[in-house]
């Protein structure tokens, strides 16, 4: 926290006033700007809790889900009773899955504000949660089984004469185009075909490296696109301006197919049906929100089994720890969801070896490759976001020399253009989900790359989609 040993009127009325511009850009959406300004109020007068405490909510807009519990922190250190900084800081830990601590700041936000229902309610399901969680933990033994062992013989399930969706038999493209637009009018695929499908993906994905190796043959392009996160009618549009995929036409899908948006059910499947269809033409590489506690708090686990059921969750889940962490191209460009590591001396080797069939966890290469963020600063940092770390271009260059890179394309982070190119050229960010959460007004984009790996990068905005928000399978426990 920056202090000045004394603060004047005239300082004062500053800080309200860049206060006051921060507000407007908050409400407009413009998370970043208003982290500025708070920023600079706090530079005039960081003896307020609300400036803090606001801070912490543009913050947590942003993702940053660390400096947010920082923020909210600071702002009880001037205040001890102040109730919204407390909630904040609340908001923050349940981001990043930390129930207990969580469920701790809620309860002083009921003490402080014994009459608020709402919170009242908000503590009362994270403690449900929270024994949830560790009743699953008491139980657990070692040599769990698949899920697959719990659906029966999927073959016999009868298909209804009401259902009136495409039928697999085969996946062709006949069926994945008639799945598309079957999801578009917003009807589901009939579960025996989800999990048939689901199955098979995960047979396929079991079978890669946890990096995964693109070659693209003479006559095609490669398309890399960031983050969709569940708008699919905007992963609709990509194939509408960038033609669908095909064996010439490739693509690769950095991450985070699912949570937020309320359509990520059929954001996984189109995706995973043109994964079959195309095997050496589509890639995927896994997102930190293909994971189980995110899917929790943002929607995914909600949404699935809204439209479908418990157990098909949990056979996502296992597609989702089957999918590699990386997709090599041309043995050129390593794509990979988050970033680079905070220890030295990491190679492509090591990250094939990761064993990926697990949740991320908290630390490790694993965390790591799908959390982190680079930063303008040489060196490593710690994460913003209270996972991975923040890396510098110091470390960037590090690791494409080790590894003969020309660069490596990450995601994870909303850019207003949708692409970002940082630490001289060698550290790509692309985002594919336009007016992000139907609020953040960016651009989505996507990158070509041919043979000779070189970029180019094409912008586009959001579509239309039904009238269904963003977060709307997230229950209470995800709308903090």
């Amino acid at each position: 926290m920056t202090k000045k040993l004394e603060v004047n009127e005239q300082d004062e009325l500053m800080a309200e006033k860049l206060k006051t511009k921060a507000n407007e850009l908050f409400k407009e959406g413009d998370y970043e700007a208003a982290v500025d300004y708070y920023t600079q109020a706090i530079s005039y007068n960081p003896y307020v809790p609300q400036y803090f405490s606001n801070r912490s909510l543009a913050n947590y807009k942003l993702e940053l889900y660390g400096q947010a519990m920082q923020d909210a922190t600071d702002s009880i250190a001037l205040n001890p009773d102040f109730d919204k900084a407390y909630y904040r800081r609340a908001t923050a830990l349940v981001a990043l899955g930390r129930l207990k601590e969580a469920i701790k700041d809620l309860t002083k936000v009921v003490q402080l504000s014994p009459n608020d229902r709402l919170v009242r309610q908000k503590l009362k399901d994270c403690q449900q949660e929270y024994k949830r969680i560790e009743f699953e933990k008491a139980i657990m033994v070692e040599d769990v089984k698949s899920v697959i062992d719990q659906l029966g013989d999927i073959d016999s399930i009868v298909v209804e004469d009401t259902y009136d969706g495409p039928h697999l038999t085969e996946v062709n493209v006949e069926f994945v185009l008639a799945l598309l637009e079957y999801m578009k009018q917003q009807k589901k695929l009939h579960k025996k075909y989800l999990w048939k499908m689901l199955i098979k993906i995960k047979e396929y994905f079991e079978s890669r490296s946890s990096i995964d190796d693109v070659y693209i043959p003479e006559g095609a392009k490669l398309t890399v696109c960031g983050d969709i996160h569940g708008q699919y009618y905007d992963l609709l549009n990509v194939f509408e301006l960038n033609g669908l995929p095909s064996e010439t036409n490739m693509y690769l899908w950095n991450g985070d197919f699912v949570d937020r948006g309320s359509f990520s059910v059929e954001c996984a499947i189109a995706l995973f049906a043109f994964k079959l269809l195309y095997p050496n033409s589509v890639y995927l590489s896994r997102g930190n929100h293909e994971a189980n506690d995110m899917n929790k708090v943002y929607g995914f686990e909600g949404e699935v089994k809204h439209k479908y059921t418990d157990n098909t969750f949990k056979l996502f889940s296992e597609v989702f720890n089957a999918i590699p962490l990386g997709n090599l191209i041309m043995e050129k460009i390593l794509v990979i969801h988050g970033g680079l590591f905070s220890k030295k001396g990491v190679t492509i080797d090591d990250l094939r070896k990761i064993n990926r069939f697990q949740q991320p966890g908290q630390s490790g290469l694993m965390c790591e490759l799908l959390w982190s963020d680079p930063q303008f600063l040489p060196g490593i940092g710690p994460s913003k976001r209270g996972v991975g770390v923040q890396f510098g271009p110091d470390i960037t260059e590090e690791f494409t020399t080790t590894n003969n890179l020309k660069c490596i394309i990450r995601s994870h982070e909303v850019k207003h253009e949708g692409y970002e190119i940082a630490h001289n050229g060698k550290c790509i960010t692309i985002f594919s989900a336009p007016n992000y959460c139907d609020s953040a007004n960016n651009k989505g984009a996507y990158i070509h790359i041919d043979r000779n790996c070189e970029l180019e990068y094409k912008q586009f905005t959001a579509v239309p989609h039904p009238p269904i928000g963003p977060m709307q399978y997230a229950g209470v426990y995800g709308k903090m």
